[in-house]
Parts: C-alpha cells; structure tokens; sequence
C-alpha cells in the first residue's frame, strides 16, 4: 500500500522547454513527458525553425529544420529526480544554405535539402528548483542517416547531386525548463 501511495504522488506528466536549443539557435520547440512507472517515463519534443526560410536572393542563408523526438527514459532513482539513461529515436528535415556545418561536410557556399532519421543513447539528470518546476541537463550520441539534394550554390535550383549519407556523433543536448503536473 505504502508503494502505490507514493507512486501516485510521483508528477505523472511534465511539458518543457529547452533553452540551451530554443535561444542558442533561435528555435522554437516544446516538449512533453508522460510517467510509465516510478522509474521510467517517455518524453517527446518537437521543434521548428522557420527563420532566413527563403532568405535574401543575396545570400540566401537558412538553416531552417524541423526535429520530432521520442525516448524512453529509465530513472536510477525515481522519475523527475536524479540521474536517468534514455535510448531516443527522431526524425529530422532541414534545408540548410549559406552556413558551414563541419559535423556534416556541409559548405557554406552550397545548399542542402533534405530529411534523415536518426537513433541514440542518452545520459541526464533532473534537478528539482521547488515543487512543480526543475532543471534538466542531458546529452546523447547515436547514428543519423540523411537523404538529401545537394546544391552547386545558396539560390540555384537544379540539383548537382542527390546524396545519402551516415552521421555518428552527438545526437541531442540540453538544458530544459521542466514545469511539472500531478
């Protein structure tokens, strides 16, 4: 009886925000966590940056994206508290034109469009501010494979290439405002 008491006394839900992504690279995005059992939960996230979209027949510079995000987390000690292991799936489309990306040999003279799947394995920790609110700082490393048309110069439109091609490295990072819902 004492176990399901505390059980149901644990937050079951939780939305968020992360600001290390939302003001680092000016995009919006929200996430959501949903409580499995008192040691594991599922968080989604999505984000979109719709900024420099089309960008100025000058420059053309975007690295407009949409990231869509699952991952199951399993708690060391009880969920919303402490350290936490997660294993993440996403799904990802960009078009990106006028920036250097040197994780994905992306030139800054060129422009890349496209979409990618990805999976990885993650580590953070929650750390409680008061009763409904916490911090969490996490990271990730994973695999990412990316379909996309590659593009002689930032305004052209005929397609020099189409491409695929494996990324493996950091797949997410973090510090999120997490407001928390019994």
């Amino acid at each position: 009886i004492e176990q399901a008491k505390q059980l149901t006394q644990l937050p079951r839900w939780s939305v968020k925000l992360n600001l290390l992504y939302g003001i680092g690279t000016l995009t919006p995005n929200v996430g959501a966590e949903v409580g499995l059992g008192e040691r594991s939960s599922i968080d989604f996230s999505a984000s979109f940056n719709p900024w420099n979209r089309k960008g100025t027949l000058a420059n053309n510079k975007k690295i407009s994206h949409a990231i869509i995000r699952g991952e199951y987390r399993w708690w060391f000690c009880e969920r919303y508290n402490g350290h936490f292991f997660g294993a993440h799936a996403y799904y990802t489309n960009f078009n990106v034109s006028g920036h250097k990306v040197p994780i994905l040999n992306f030139q800054n003279d060129q422009r890349y469009q496209g979409y990618g799947f990805g999976a990885g394995l993650s580590y953070g920790y929650h750390l409680p501010i008061s009763r409904r609110w916490g911090i969490e700082f996490n990271v990730g490393v994973g695999a990412a494979w990316l379909n996309y048309d590659q593009y002689d110069c930032r305004v052209c439109s005929d397609v020099n290439e189409r491409r695929t091609q494996w990324y493996f490295g950091p797949t997410r990072t973090g510090i999120t405002l997490v407001f928390l819902i019994k």
